[in-house]
């Protein structure tokens, strides 16, 4: 190994664990051992491969509060949030669980023939996760990848690695053959460059930065590898005068504070059209300045720390002295990266922090006079990835989710995520689909038969 990793617990400051390092030397051998284990993964039934992925998740349940506590402390947050995310991770296992024996290809009437389609697994695939939901996301790409057959190697963010090398583990127990899931903590320059570049790897599904999507993509091309890229975002949330402005306002600061504002689907830019926009900010008030931010191992505790000091110095750039802070929360004082919630209001559509990624709990107030200059602010970003409407006219709710350029977005709520439906970005937000049913098509190849019958 290339050394040692420590982790360190936000909430503190502290190391939490150490770990190996992963360098190029372990993806070389990683790689090689997933390349080996392929073709008896490939070849293992669509009925056995369920079964297996079934017991994977049962395994997963089986450790959910101790995978929850270990979130929790790595990843600062609150632990009912965590113990959510391992719920959810467990679904999606148990929903991919059910894929193998349904990736079904089609007949093509033809001449002289018949005509057949079939989904092929691509053989390895580097799987790359944020720091931000670990487990989580290293679900949304491990589950349809095995599921389709292929061989996974998974690197976990450097800050945050401890439950996905614990997933490798219960994997192994689970029954998952040697080679099938391998897990490697390493710093992205070396260990996940080396992923991009490997000529045996067909495919890697990232997470994480637009800025280090590009990169990815770049190295990605000399290989013509397969890549999936769900990236940053900047979205909307369009709150129009004949709205539930009361759940409107209850609803905004969980759907830009939860996970501490670190969170790509952040509905940052809250767009209040201007009649409301002072009776929005006070409804809104006694969320912010009562959200609970502490101990992310305390059942109350709704909001924790920045996920490290680099973090929360770049964050608290966005917030300068003179920056129009129309409400502030609280946060502790003392060890830890903690930084209370703040909302700037107003602020215009192109300063700085209604236009760049804060990746942390900082919103943005921005009024808007009508319905097309609503849909025109919105659309005014290079991100494209979640967003919301809120309005009590039916017409408009679907004219103006239609119209906002972005991959996910919700009317009347600030839900962006279900196992069963497809999750990712337009424009510099991404490309491709993680969850539900179109994920497997990009851990497939479709391949086409043709038998002559004459």
């Amino acid at each position: 190994m290339s050394g040692v990793l420590e982790v360190v617990e936000p909430a503190t400051g502290a190391v939490m664990a150490r770990v190996p390092r992963a360098g190029v030397d372990e993806v070389d051998a990683a790689v090689a051992r997933a390349k080996a284990a392929f073709t008896a993964w490939r070849d293992v039934t669509p009925g056995d491969r369920t079964m297996l992925m079934h017991r994977l998740a049962d395994a997963i349940a089986g450790e959910h509060e101790e995978l929850a506590r270990l979130e929790a402390r790595n990843a600062g947050k609150p632990i009912g949030d965590a113990r959510g995310e391992i719920g959810m991770a467990i679904d999606t296992f148990r929903y991919y669980a059910g894929a193998p024996e349904r990736l079904l290809g089609k007949t093509i009437p033809v001449a002289d023939g018949v005509d057949m389609t079939f989904r092929e697994p691509l053989g390895v695939v580097g799987l790359i996760v944020p720091w931000n939901f670990p487990l989580t996301i290293a679900s949304w790409k491990v589950a349809p990848a095995l599921a389709a057959g292929n061989c996974v190697v998974l690197k976990p963010a450097e800050l945050t690695p401890l439950t996905a090398i614990d997933l490798e583990r219960i994997a192994l127990e689970a029954g998952l053959p040697e080679g099938v899931l391998q897990v490697l903590a390493g710093p992205g320059t070396t260990c996940g460059g080396r992923l991009v570049e490997h000529p045996d790897v067909a495919k890697i599904a990232f997470t994480g930065s637009t800025e280090v999507g590009r990169g990815i993509a770049r190295g990605a091309a000399e290989t013509i590898k397969r890549v999936t890229l769900e990236l940053g975002g900047k979205s909307a949330n369009v709150v129009f005068a004949d709205a539930d402005v009361e759940a409107a306002a209850a609803a905004a600061p969980g759907a830009v504070f939860g996970n501490a504002g670190q969170d790509c689907c952040a509905r940052s830019r809250i767009l209040v059209q201007r009649s409301v926009v002072e009776e929005f900010i006070e409804a809104m008030r006694p969320h912010v300045e009562g959200l609970t931010v502490g101990d992310p191992l305390d059942d109350a505790t709704q909001m924790g720390p920045l996920i490290s000091a680099g973090q929360r110095e770049s964050v608290a750039s966005f917030v300068p002295d003179d920056a129009p802070v129309a409400i502030r929360g609280s946060a502790p004082e003392g060890d830890g990266y903690w930084f209370a919630p703040v909302v700037l209001a107003p602020v215009a559509n192109d300063d700085r922090a209604a236009r760049e990624e804060i990746f942390g709990p900082v919103a943005c107030v921005i009024p808007f006079e009508d319905e097309a200059e609503a849909v025109r602010l919105a659309n005014a970003t290079i991100y494209g990835l979640s967003g919301s409407v809120w309005t009590r006219d039916g017409g408009r709710a679907l004219r103006v989710a239609r119209a906002i350029e972005t991959g996910v977005i919700s009317i009347n709520s600030n839900s962006s995520v279900r196992v069963s439906t497809p999750f990712g970005g337009f424009k510099q937000s991404g490309i491709g689909r993680e969850l539900g049913p179109d994920a497997l098509d990009h851990y497939t190849e479709l391949k086409n038969v043709y038998y002559a019958t004459n």
